[in-house]
C-alpha cells in the first residue's frame, strides 16, 4: 500500500491485506537501519485475524520517499501523518528500539488518536556509545558488525519467524547493508543513531501518555538492556510488562512470545 504523506510517497506492508477503514489498526515502526520486513510474523498475523495494519519504511528509507527523521520528534510527526492520510482516527501503535521512541513521541503528542502503545527494546534515555556513532559515520560496515553482534543472542530464529536454517547474523547484515544503500544522499545508520541519542524527552513525553502501555524486552539485550526501561515504566500509566528469551532484534529471535503479548495486550 502507498500513501501520500506529508507530500511523500510512503510504501506501508499490509500484511497481505487489503486496507479496511471499518477495522481497528496498529501500525508497526522499525528502528535505525531496518525496514517494515523485521514484524514479517506479527504484521501477517494481525493483518489475518481482523486488523488493519500499517508497517511503514520511515521515511528516504527503502521503498519510501521524503525526508528521513533527524529527530525523534520528526519521526513521531510522521506517525501521525500516515494516520491522516490513511484516514485513520485513532490506532494502536507499536514501535522497535528507535521506532519505540517514534510511537512514544508520538502518543504524547496526539494522545487522543493512540488507543494501545507497545514499545519494543526501548530505553529512556536511548544513548549511543561515542564509538559507535563515530562508527555509524566514519565507518558504517564496521558498525554494522558491531550493531549485528550486540542485537542477537542466537546465530539463528526458531522457526516461525524466518523458517528453519535461517541465519541470524548474516540476515541481519544484509538487511542494514540494504537499507544503507537505499539512500544515496543520507547516511540512514548515523542520522538514526544521532536521533536517539539526541532525545532527551522519553520522560516528559510519558507523562503525557493517556493509554495503556506494554513493554516487551529482551531478556539478553545487549543495546538497549531491560533495566534502561525502568524511567519509562515507572511513569506509564496502565504499564504491563513482558520479558521474552531473547536480544535486541526480539521479533525475530522470540517472535511467539512478542506477538503473543501483543494479541493479549490489544484483545478486545
Amino acid at each position: 500500500m502507498r500513501l501520500q504523506v506529508n507530500g511523500h510517497e510512503t510504501f506501508c506492508y499490509t500484511g497481505g491485506k487489503p486496507f479496511d477503514p471499518a477495522k481497528p489498526t496498529v501500525v508497526f515502526v522499525h528502528g535505525v537501519l531496518n525496514d517494515h520486513s523485521v514484524w514479517i510474523l506479527q504484521t501477517r498475523s494481525f493483518a489475518h485475524h481482523g486488523w488493519n495494519v500499517l508497517a511503514p519504511d520511515l521515511p528516504g528509507h527503502c521503498r519510501s520517499a521524503g525526508e528521513p527523521p533527524r529527530s525523534v520528534e520528526q519521526a513521531a510527526q510522521f506517525v501521525i501523518g500516515l494516520l491522516d492520510a490513511a484516514g485513520v482516527q485513532k490506532a494502536a501503535l507499536a514501535g522497535h528500539s528507535f521506532g519505540s521512541l517514534a510511537v512514544l513521541q508520538a502518543a504524547a503528542t496526539a494522545p487522543d488518536r493512540v488507543s494501545h502503545l507497545a514499545l519494543l527494546a526501548t530505553a529512556a534515555p536511548m544513548k549511543v556509545t561515542p564509538a559507535l556513532l563515530d562508527s555509524s559515520l566514519n565507518q558504517p560496515m564496521k558498525a554494522i558488525d558491531m550493531v549485528t553482534v550486540f542485537s542477537h543472542s542466537m546465530l539463528a530464529p526458531p522457526p516461525s519467524a524466518l523458517g528453519p536454517g535461517t541465519w541470524l547474523h548474516g540476515g541481519g547484515k544484509a538487511l542494514m547493508k540494504r537499507v544503507l544503500a537505499s539512500n544515496t544522499q543520507v547516511n540512514l545508520f548515523h542520522r538514526g543513531f544521532q536521533a536517539c541519542d539526541d532525545y532527551d524527552g522519553g520522560e516528559a513525553a510519558m507523562e503525557k501518555v493517556r493509554c495503556p502501555v506494554l513493554f516487551i524486552l529482551g531478556r539478553n539485550d545487549s543495546m538497549t538492556l531491560p533495566k534502561m526501561a525502568q524511567p519509562l515504566i515507572a511513569r506509564a500509566p496502565e504499564a504491563k510488562v513482558v520479558i521474552v528469551e531473547a536480544g535486541h532484534q526480539l521479533m525475530l529471535e522470540a517472535p511467539d512470545a512478542v506477538l503473543a503479548a501483543l494479541v493479549d495486550f490489544l484483545r478486545p
